[in-house]
């Protein structure tokens, strides 16, 4: 309907107004840098796991990670005897250097790495399959023990909570739509396609793995390690999985960088944020300063801050996020009749986004104390930039303004309008600068 870069961003400006849209940038801004922060360290263990089940050698010293690290349970910070997370910044400045480089280097590189883990996923959903043991599935649903998080119907809402943030790689696909050859054919394709692909995927790998082994095993680091254990495939198949994974958390890595710098672009351009933001690199044709930045921010805090205060933060931010875009749908179809839509949402106009918009809030139960802290501090410092920067270089009051300043300038040259007698002479001095503000 609006192929521009921004997704949430660029829809909530059109439907909800300019302060709406500033918070929701601003906070999928949040979402996606404390995304890259969590993909990285996720990456950096991945990687140290393999290594070490390939050659033997324990490579978890000094380098892998951060110096500070956070305990969620008893919500401190505590050292972890570590200098640096080294592998983390290596794949934030991979990353960082194929988004300059421009968007079919990135589109190629991550098409590649996307048709490794499909196949290293169906190695596993189809090699596995025949060891699972039905009676692992007894109890299908476990009932509740007594508190919102252990099993039961609550429990799964925690659990839905906790992996939220894997659903905004579909919102990834919507920020990119600038870039797209018909967008209003190949997004909504690329949006259903792949959820659906990811559905099936996320179900053939949840039920073989609780079918290898009974689900209370799998509460582990690393869960695919404990069922493949329980077939006789060994060593060679972690290794291959374990690539899986790599191959994975890498092509998110560059979907959420992406994202995010799109989204800064779209801000930027219609004045919030700094113009450097949406500054275009001559040849690559992207944003390439808006890029450069993030991914040294990026480096620094993952490489030396405790990223796992982070993880949860970026659900929280995504559930309010998604409240607005099913409001705003509402709202597109009164204010937007006649605006044409190559796709348009069933039952839009009432039911599906106030379902959706429930089930949003539903899920914000189980998000933990200390992430509603990290969002409010966020929403804050929100607020004092766009007031003190964003308010006052926002394109769309530019244009009301100058607005305005047209109508005057009518009002002026226009004697049957007038109350009294203006001269030319009394006109001409503010002719000027009415045409360089034009100008501008």
């Amino acid at each position: 309907m609006m192929p521009l870069s921004g997704s949430a961003y660029t829809y909530t400006y059109a439907a909800l107004g300019e302060y709406l849209a500033w918070f929701i940038g601003w906070n999928s801004a949040l979402i996606y840098l404390f995304g890259i922060f969590t993909v990285a360290a996720s990456w950096s263990k991945y990687v140290v796991f393999f290594i070490e089940i390939v050659s033997g050698y324990n490579s978890t010293r000094k380098i892998v990670e951060p110096p500070w690290g956070w305990n969620q349970t008893a919500n401190i910070f505590y050292p972890t005897g570590q200098a640096i997370n080294l592998p983390a910044i290596a794949i934030i400045t991979a990353t960082t250097i194929i988004l300059i480089i421009g968007i079919r280097a990135t589109a190629t590189v991550n098409l590649v790495f996307v048709i490794i883990k499909v196949i290293i996923l169906l190695i596993f959903i189809f090699s596995c399959c025949k060891y699972v043991d039905t009676k692992n599935y007894d109890p299908f649903f476990p009932s509740n023990l007594g508190s919102f998080s252990e099993y039961g119907i609550t429990g799964m809402l925690q659990a839905s909570t906790s992996v939220f943030f894997a659903y905004v790689g579909f919102d990834a696909v919507a920020t990119a739509a600038q870039e797209v050859k018909s967008p209003e054919r190949s997004l909504p394709i690329a949006l259903i396609g792949s959820t659906i692909i990811s559905l099936l995927l996320y179900v053939g790998i949840c039920t073989v793995m609780v079918g290898l082994v009974f689900y209370e095993r799998l509460n582990s680091d690393s869960p695919l390690t404990v069922a493949i254990q329980a077939t006789p495939y060994g060593l060679w198949l972690q290794i291959v999985m374990t690539l899986g994974g790599i191959a994975s958390l890498t092509t998110v890595g560059i979907m959420v960088m992406l994202s995010q710098t799109r989204i800064f672009y779209a801000m930027a351009h219609d004045g919030l944020l700094p113009p450097l933001f949406c500054k275009l690199h001559s040849r690559t044709i992207s944003p390439w300063i808006s890029t450069l930045i993030s991914g040294i921010f990026c480096a620094v805090v993952t490489g030396f801050g405790p990223v796992d205060i982070f993880s949860t933060t970026s659900t929280i931010s995504a559930l309010i996020m998604y409240i607005f875009v099913h409001v705003a749908v509402i709202v597109m179809r009164f204010t937007h009749k006649d605006m044409p839509r190559g796709f348009e949402v069933p039952c839009g106009r009432w039911l599906l986004p106030t379902i959706g918009s429930l089930l949003c809030m539903l899920l914000m139960k189980g998000v933990p104390v200390m992430a509603v802290y990290i969002f409010l501090v966020w929403t804050g410092l929100g607020q004092i930039f766009y007031f003190s920067y964003g308010y006052w270089h926002s394109q769309r009051r530019r244009f009301r303004k100058n607005q305005e300043l047209n109508s005057m300038i009518e009002l002026k040259l226009n004697p049957a309008s007038n109350i009294g007698t203006v001269t030319s002479s009394q006109l001409e001095p503010d002719l000027p600068s009415v045409t360089r503000e034009d100008d501008v």
